[in-house]
């Protein structure tokens, strides 16, 4: 018996014979704690099949949790599929969480429709599946800062991160051209902040796009830019910027802004405060603060700064950014989180942040020997907004090399070469779709799909074979195109708006 090609591929997997049918008379056991479990499966299933899958001692779908069952870590499950009965048993919730994504895998495509589907026979094949990831951290991160996606679509992309076993959706909430987190203390920072290119979350938005994402074994990681790409908040907020007299307008074009916070300790307070809000909102254990891309010009043209560097005992204005970091993330440390940032050389944040190294994968070896934990995030192979390929019809996107599907199959978060002790540093890898010129829902799902279908392959399973991944990925499309996830765009967008100088 054939099994449906799975993505991504389990860790060991082996057909039966015989076949299980899912109909109105199929009920759940469901053991303590795979309760979240059992919502989710009818959750998903519901829509298509109708199938109401009540709870009784006698189910024949059994959920369980073992903690016993160490060799399953956190995430793994076990599955045996059998012509009476389905067993799903994991050591964790997440790990059953997990498992449900694999049984709705193998259901037909017509299961992944949010319309009834009757007269489908709701059958899997029998088999037995041990699954375990291979990485802890398998990341997508959406930069909903340059052009905002409202929360439905968030809702929608958590529902297409979990189908491929991913856990975390990395969300970069400000920048220079948007602040779409509310922080109360800081009205202004949406009011004014959040008009370019969109709008801004509420927190109750953001607190049910939170809840929806963990039912599904997914957690959401914000990141708040500073002390570069900050814009925005300057523009709500002149006084935290390095010339207080000036006005500035949340910026309207696409790069590098040389506008960045001050070091007064009125912008450390400001800091504080908008971390607080998001600690408040977010339990993520890990807190973004970003750190890259920070001009040091402003501050060398600072009498404050200049001053603030000498008291300090620093070297120089460029020093500052060090300091910097140095205070957001005692800050993090403080409240009991872990700060998150890009490195730009593996050696340029304190010891204790977690680091994603996005210029090179030389950068995150460098890291993992100065003992940071390291989510790995090299452009050439994770950035979603580079064309997928170099056909005419191409949307635009991020100038620069194509980043195809084989170079994100390729991409490796813990190179061969890297030592034991250099890989025990590596939490996984991460993908991201920047959004400068990604102005539509569907420009971003067919930016990150199916490129995001092999991140997954690779921080689950590994990279294994190139063909057999294409094969499995041929069916595995089927679903997607049962999703809604589009294959091209038509018409194709036209090319970015030119955006005027900066005044």
């Amino acid at each position: 018996m054939r099994l449906p090609p799975l993505v991504p591929q389990p860790t060991q997997l082996h057909p039966v014979p015989g076949r299980f049918t899912f109909d109105d008379t199929t009920a759940l056991k469901i053991a303590p704690g795979a309760e979240g479990a059992a919502r989710l499966l009818r959750t998903l299933l519901g829509p298509a099949t109708g199938l109401p899958l009540p709870e009784r001692p006698d189910g024949t779908v059994v959920l369980a949790l073992d903690p016993a069952l160490t060799g399953l870590g956190d995430e793994g499950y076990g599955l045996t599929i059998g012509a009476e009965g389905v067993l799903m048993r994991a050591a964790r919730p997440q790990g059953l969480l997990a498992g449900v994504q694999t049984l709705r895998q193998l259901l037909p495509v017509q299961a992944l429709h949010d319309m009834p589907e009757p007269g489908v026979p709701w059958s899997v094949p029998c088999a037995q599946i041990t699954d375990t990831p291979r990485f802890p951290w398998r990341g997508a991160m959406l930069d909903v800062a340059r052009h905002f996606r409202p929360v439905s679509f968030l809702h929608r992309y958590v529902d297409l991160l979990a189908l491929h076993k991913l856990n975390v959706l990395h969300l970069h909430l400000t920048d220079d051209q948007g602040w779409r987190m509310p922080v109360a203390a800081h009205p202004r920072l949406t009011e004014i902040g959040g008009h370019p290119h969109g709008g801004a979350y509420t927190r109750g938005e953001l607190t049910a796009l939170i809840r929806h994402a963990a039912e599904r074994g997914v957690t959401v990681v914000p990141e708040i830019e500073m002390p570069g790409h900050v814009r925005a908040a300057l523009a709500a907020y002149p006084a935290l910027g390095n010339r207080p007299d000036r006005t500035l307008d949340v910026w309207d074009r696409w790069g590098v802004c040389d506008t960045v916070l001050g070091v007064h300790d009125e912008v450390l307070d400001f800091c504080r405060d908008v971390l607080d809000e998001v600690m408040d909102v977010f339990p993520s254990p890990h807190i973004h603060v970003g750190g890259e891309e920070c001009p040091t010009t402003e501050w060398h043209a600072s009498p404050a700064a200049r001053r603030r560097a000498a008291e300090e005992g620093l070297d120089g204005p460029e020093a500052l950014h060090g300091w910097f970091m140095e205070r957001i993330g005692g800050h993090l440390l403080d409240a009991g989180r872990r700060p998150l940032g890009w490195t730009e050389t593996g050696a340029d944040l304190p010891p204790y942040f977690t680091v994603m190294p996005w210029r090179d994968t030389a950068h995150g070896r460098t890291a993992a020997r100065r003992g940071h934990s390291v989510v790995m995030a090299p452009h050439r192979t994770t950035y979603l907004d580079y064309p997928q390929s170099a056909r005419s019809d191409e949307p635009p996107g991020q100038p620069g090399a194509v980043v195809d599907l084989r170079a994100v199959h390729g991409t490796d978060p813990a190179p061969a070469d890297w030592s034991a002790a250099e890989t025990a540093q590596v939490l996984g890898a991460q993908a991201q779709l920047w959004t400068e010129y990604v102005p539509t829902a569907a420009h971003a799902e067919y930016l990150t799909f199916p490129r995001l279908c092999a991140l997954a392959e690779v921080a689950w399973a590994g990279r294994g074979d190139w063909n057999a991944f294409l094969a499995r990925l041929r069916h595995h499309r089927t679903r997607l195109d049962a999703l809604g996830v589009p294959r091209r765009l038509s018409p194709p967008p036209s090319p970015p708006q030119e955006r005027k100088p900066d005044e």
